[in-house]
């Protein structure tokens, strides 16, 4: 909302009738703003005391959030997919359905239907101040084509800014998918390795966009921080080679976004999927937050105590990037425990197909056994596809049954995995 001038007006209206018209306005046009935190305003920003992270009024932040997967990063497994399982997999699943021109028009309607504010706005009256959103570098420049920029892409991430802006939630960006890939699997839409960490062009190409956001987002208070690789490096064999260019990869990043941005915080991940904090020096920015990712362990204090151990050595603040994918009680175990040690959470992820391990679940389209079945086939010869591929007319039928099924309105919501997360649920707004 829009700073109101009340000086001019003054002039010409008492101070007592225009202030009791502003609250009245305020109240009935944007019955959201009477919570506790309104929009979040650009005249301060989050930052680093030690290991804590405060508000611009001083207050401590402890961060609850959830991770935006799926949405400009599709995850064949949040698909019921095991064979199409990376964004450029799964389009090409749904072009070999559709065909091209409709595979376009349905990932417009998927993009603008995933995630809406409505989401926001109810993560926020969940009791939640954050939401981690996973990027496909693509979603601003072509991969084959590094002089084109895609102002869609950006204008995308900018209605999802002021959304959080609007709802008084923060946004991390976490770069998901870096050129070249931090991982060649299929979450960042790799190609079967970690190039990034071996292409100079592909290390100059994801500075060159950290420093396009940070350009477009550096006076915007709502977005807390750049999340700078996500889950770099792998645990395969051998992979454990690349560890040495990964910090001081994230060091010229940093140098980067710092001579155009000094008002964000730099979020850097552990190598071997975020679990690995032995990469690190000590650290090389005043506004750092460093982030481990965990799933699958026991929720025992073992699990967390090396980096523990980290924050108390160097005096930085801690973040649970992600986690999660588990059933209920797991998700309060582990929530519960780092709570306990004051490390704040980021839970992975807020929406996907039929499942109850996320805040809301999308119900499956009738036939989608079909789609799952074709997509069991990729990399076939044609014969193959033509024996299990649905009719064309089909095909939209079930995809836009799917987009229809996504909204927000049309979604479940899981009050067990709400509640694991120590939060009450509520009516959908």
């Amino acid at each position: 909302m829009k700073n109101v001038e009340l000086s001019a007006v003054a002039q010409r209206v008492s101070g007592r009738l225009l202030l009791t018209a502003w609250v009245m306005a305020l109240f009935c046009l944007s019955p959201r703003l009477s919570k506790a935190q309104g929009p979040i305003i650009n005249n301060g920003f989050v930052r680093v005391e030690g290991e804590q992270l405060v508000k611009p009024n001083g207050e401590k932040l402890f961060l609850k959030g959830m991770g935006l997967g799926n949405w400009l990063l599709p995850e064949g497994y949040m698909w019921k997919f095991d064979k199409a399982t990376s964004p450029r997999k799964i389009n090409q699943v749904v072009s070999q359905l559709v065909g091209p021109a409709a595979a376009r028009d349905f990932w417009k309607a998927y993009r603008d239907n995933y995630i809406t504010r409505q989401d926001i706005a109810y993560l926020k009256d969940l009791g939640m101040n954050s939401v981690r959103v996973a990027i496909d570098f693509r979603v601003f420049t072509p991969e084959r084509h590094p002089e084109v920029w895609l102002e869609s892409g950006f204008k995308r991430l900018d209605q999802l800014v002021e959304w959080c802006k609007q709802e008084g939630m923060y946004l991390i960006l976490d770069m998901h998918a870096a050129p070249g890939g931090q991982t060649g699997e299929n979450i960042d839409n790799g190609w079967g390795y970690p190039f990034l960490f071996t292409s100079a062009e592909s290390q100059q190409r994801v500075i060159d966009i950290w420093e396009k956001l940070a350009r477009r987002y550096r006076d915007e208070a709502s977005v807390l921080g750049y999340d700078l690789l996500n889950e770099p490096i792998p645990t395969f064999e051998g992979y454990d080679t690349l560890n040495k260019h990964l910090e001081p990869l994230y060091q010229r990043i940093t140098k980067a976004i710092r001579a155009i941005d000094t008002n964000h915080i730099i979020i850097v991940e552990g190598a071997q999927w975020s679990t690995n904090f032995a990469v690190f020096s000590k650290p090389f920015d005043d506004e750092m937050i460093y982030s481990f990712h965990k799933y699958w362990m026991p929720p025992e204090q073992e699990q967390i105590q090396e980096y523990m151990d980290f924050r108390s050595k160097y005096k930085v603040p801690l973040w649970l990037g992600e986690s999660g994918e588990n059933d209920d009680t797991w998700v309060a175990s582990f929530r519960k425990l780092l709570e306990k040690n004051n490390i704040g959470w980021s839970f992975w992820p807020y929406k996907k197909l039929d499942s109850e391990r996320g805040v809301v679940s999308i119900s499956k389209p009738e036939g989608w056994e079909k789609i799952v079945a074709f997509q069991k086939q990729w990399g076939a010869d044609f014969e193959t596809l033509r024996k299990y591929r649905p009719s064309p007319e089909e095909s939209k039928e079930i995809l836009n049954q799917f987009v229809e099924n996504m909204k927000f309105k049309n979604c479940h919501h899981n009050t067990g995995y709400i509640k694991a997360l120590g939060l009450t649920p509520v009516e959908a707004k």
